[in-house]
């Protein structure tokens, strides 16, 4: 080999080098320039990061503020749930004085085509299912709760079978009304059916009924039918009103009534105060014989003594 071959070898090997050397050197710049801007930007993250939980922390609530705003809430619930519980309660008393004055229209068109006579005070009831006297014939086919409903668009109370027979989502029933347990009573008014209206049981009080208290003689037994004309004072005398159906409240709460709600007919003892005026005293919805509506808070009166069950003979509120 010449020594010219050698050194023009010599000196490409040098310029390789040289040439790799500074690729290298090239690589390594931009290498370090991409670091530094991904360890810039990560930088900038963190700040950002750091500034966003900074004003998350000034923005949020302070133990003490939040306990102030559980306060108020507190505070609006408690004022706010009386005033929809009260609101409640005068829908459903409005609602019941509504339906007394669908019955007492009822009543009025009964007597109206049926040569002023009011239907019997009670129905099958408190009747077999073979009548035997006249007074059980009338209960059996005449019962108010049978022969009123047509009257306004219902199905007589015969009519409905047990476990269905009308509850208190319908006119039949007052709706404040409650039952109790059913082994609070001595029927069974979920499957027999109950009534939280009742029609005054004074009337006609015929031969299936009790004496008026303190009365001596025999003679005491009315028609079984009452004629409205033979009424004195119809704004005065009670025809139908709220009856009790909790056991535990019969007889003004002074003693147990297992037969609360039974029957269709009843008298004064039978009364349920169940709607509250504003201050909270309680009292009950009456249909007049006049065919007004009118809340009271009892009907009793203070001279009858606890043994009554039927009013005085005379009576103006009870008789006609």
């Amino acid at each position: 080999m010449s020594n010219t071959t050698h050194c023009f070898r010599l000196r490409l090997s040098m310029l390789v080098s040289m040439l790799a050397l500074d690729t290298r050197s090239s690589s390594g710049i931009q290498l370090r320039s991409l670091q530094l801007r991904y360890q810039s930007a990560a930088a900038d993250q963190i700040r950002q990061r750091q500034t966003s939980f900074n004003t998350f922390l000034r923005s949020a609530f302070s133990l003490i503020e939040l306990l102030v705003v559980i306060s108020i809430i507190a505070l609006l619930i408690g004022l706010v749930l009386p005033a929809l519980s009260r609101a409640r309660s005068i829908a459903k008393q409005t609602l019941c004085q509504s339906q007394l004055r669908q019955w007492g229209l009822a009543f009025e068109m009964y007597a109206a085509e049926n040569d002023g006579f009011y239907p019997h005070i009670d129905g099958r009831d408190r009747t077999s299912s073979n009548p035997q006297t006249d007074a059980e014939r009338a209960d059996y086919y005449f019962g108010w709760v049978d022969v009123l409903p047509p009257l306004i668009g219902e199905k007589p109370w015969r009519d409905h079978d047990y476990w269905q027979r009308p509850g208190i989502n319908t006119v039949f029933q007052c709706p404040c009304s409650r039952l109790a347990p059913d082994k609070s009573y001595k029927y069974r008014p979920r499957r027999s059916g109950y009534f939280s209206y009742a029609m005054n049981s004074c009337l006609e009080l015929d031969e299936n009924c009790w004496p008026p208290y303190g009365y001596k003689g025999t003679n005491w037994h009315m028609p079984s039918f009452l004629k409205t004309t033979s009424i004195r004072n119809p704004p005065r005398l009670i025809l139908l009103f709220d009856q009790l159906l909790d056991p535990e409240k019969g007889y003004g709460g002074s003693k147990h009534n297992p037969t609360a709600g039974k029957y269709c007919g009843s008298y004064p003892k039978a009364f349920s105060a169940r709607h509250a005026k504003p201050g909270g005293l309680l009292g009950g919805s009456i249909l007049y014989c006049d065919y007004h509506v009118q809340w009271n808070p009892s009907v009793w009166k203070s001279d009858w003594p606890d043994v009554l069950e039927v009013p005085p003979l005379g009576d103006p509120d009870w008789f006609p």
